[in-house]
């Protein structure tokens, strides 16, 4: 039996949320769209008190941001990369273009075409988050997209020199200083001195996510990036002390982040809260993630794994970290997840900042038909065909027959034309 211990929020109350944000998004948008780099301009000094003469920054101003810093980070930066370029390498190199002969004189295939241009957002505020520019401008660059803009907003009225050195070390070909709406808008959209990209990629927060939803279609997107979730799948063999680290770890992205225990242990799923509470009192990101757990946090106790299993694939988590003596059992049967943290040794700290898997993952359940980020996300497969003169004469007698099923003239001509040109042959 599934007996749920603590509820979250309830859906009318984040529907409710989600609407107040499509309201404010959209008029930023038409704005933007309408006035430019004007209010570009306007909506950075109201929102981050920033109005520099460009907001591109310059090699010399990127070359001495990186100067500024200790030789560790950028080591630590380097390594971080080597992780996340690796792994990527190794996904592209997974993907073949294709030719294959189907009959005699027909042949298929398809390409894998890089996208031109991508617009990276990489969110700063209280969390500069210099791994996003690692995910999102590292990944299209192995890729192979030939253009990628990257934007980032001032840390307290300054450049964040880390995060500008990882985007300028992933190989980011442009670097604005500029924040939320209006730089996803700016990429989007384009304005006077930004020019327009074919896809916008990188978490944000709400607003940022609804900005990119309603530029869908115009430019493409990796995905509807919501809050950052986290699932802990545990049994008897874990403790509480770990369960609510990593619950908090995640708890402390934002006041809306779900952290959700799944688990099997009685001794566990009443002891979390205590836990919980005892982390709180020294855990400096305690104003956010208490929040978070208040609000959104869920214990749910199982009778069994399957159970676990069953719930977890409902759940649909971003991060679903396994803490289970046989975690692999998990990784064969469970569906519907963005990455998956198999046993006590690793973690979501890991995946988000260092491991080699990219951190932009599915939320919001669309893990049920999407995962997150990769290589393959900036690459388009295309299909093409061609016939040789005796294969077409044969296929334009199928393809006459079927469109005429379907009562279209002007398709059945294409196909009697090739039959008439070329049936002679067959003769």
């Amino acid at each position: 039996m599934i007996r749920i211990l603590k509820h979250g929020a309830t859906e009318a109350e984040k529907t409710e949320a989600d609407r107040k944000v499509r309201q404010t998004v959209e008029s930023i948008l038409e704005d933007i769209a309408a006035r430019g780099d004007a209010a570009v301009r306007d909506l950075s000094a109201k929102f981050d008190k920033w109005q520099p003469a460009s907001f591109r920054l310059s090699p010399d101003e990127i070359r001495s941001l990186i100067d500024s810093l200790p030789e560790q980070v950028i080591t630590d930066i380097k390594f971080a990369q080597a992780q996340i370029r690796n792994f990527a390498r190794a996904q592209k190199d997974a993907l073949r273009d294709i030719e294959v002969e189907t009959m005699p004189g027909v042949r298929l295939g398809h390409k894998n075409i890089p996208v031109a241009s991508v617009g990276c957002y990489v969110p700063g505020g209280r969390y500069p988050m210099v791994a996003s520019a690692h995910m999102s401008v590292l990944t299209a660059k192995v890729a192979g997209v030939k253009r990628v803009a990257a934007c980032t907003p001032p840390l307290n009225g300054e450049p964040p020199a880390a995060t500008v050195a990882a985007m300028a070390l992933a190989g980011a070909d442009e670097i604005y200083l500029l924040g939320g709406i209006q730089a996803v808008a700016a990429m989007g959209l384009g304005t006077e001195t930004i020019a327009p990209v074919d896809m916008l990629v990188g978490p944000g927060n709400a607003y940022v996510a609804e900005a990119k939803r309603q530029l869908f279609g115009r430019v493409g997107i990796d995905l509807l990036a919501g809050p950052t979730e986290t699932l802990i799948i545990a049994d008897d063999t874990a403790d509480a002390e770990m369960c609510a680290t990593d619950l908090l770890g995640q708890a402390e992205h934002g006041p809306t982040s779900p952290a959700v225990l799944l688990t099997t242990s009685a001794r566990i799923a009443e002891g979390i809260a205590a836990e919980i509470e005892r982390q709180l009192a020294v855990l400096p990101t305690a104003d956010i993630a208490s929040v978070a757990w208040r609000d959104h946090g869920q214990v749910i106790l199982c009778d069994t794994a399957a159970e676990m299993l069953a719930e977890a694939d409902r759940i649909a988590s971003e991060h679903v970290q396994v803490l289970t003596r046989d975690p692999r059992w998990f990784l064969d049967r469970m569906t519907n997840y963005g990455s998956l943290f198999l046993g006590k040794e690793t973690n979501v700290a890991y995946g988000d900042k260092v491991i080699g898997t990219n951190h932009t993952l599915p939320t919001k359940r669309a893990a049920r038909y999407t995962g997150g980020l990769w290589v393959g996300k900036f690459l388009k497969t295309v299909t093409y065909q061609q016939v040789s003169p005796e294969a077409t004469a044969m296929i334009g007698e199928y393809c006459s027959r079927l469109c005429a099923i379907e009562n279209f003239a002007g398709h059945k001509e294409q196909a009697d034309l090739r039959v008439r040109r070329y049936g002679g042959r067959n003769a």
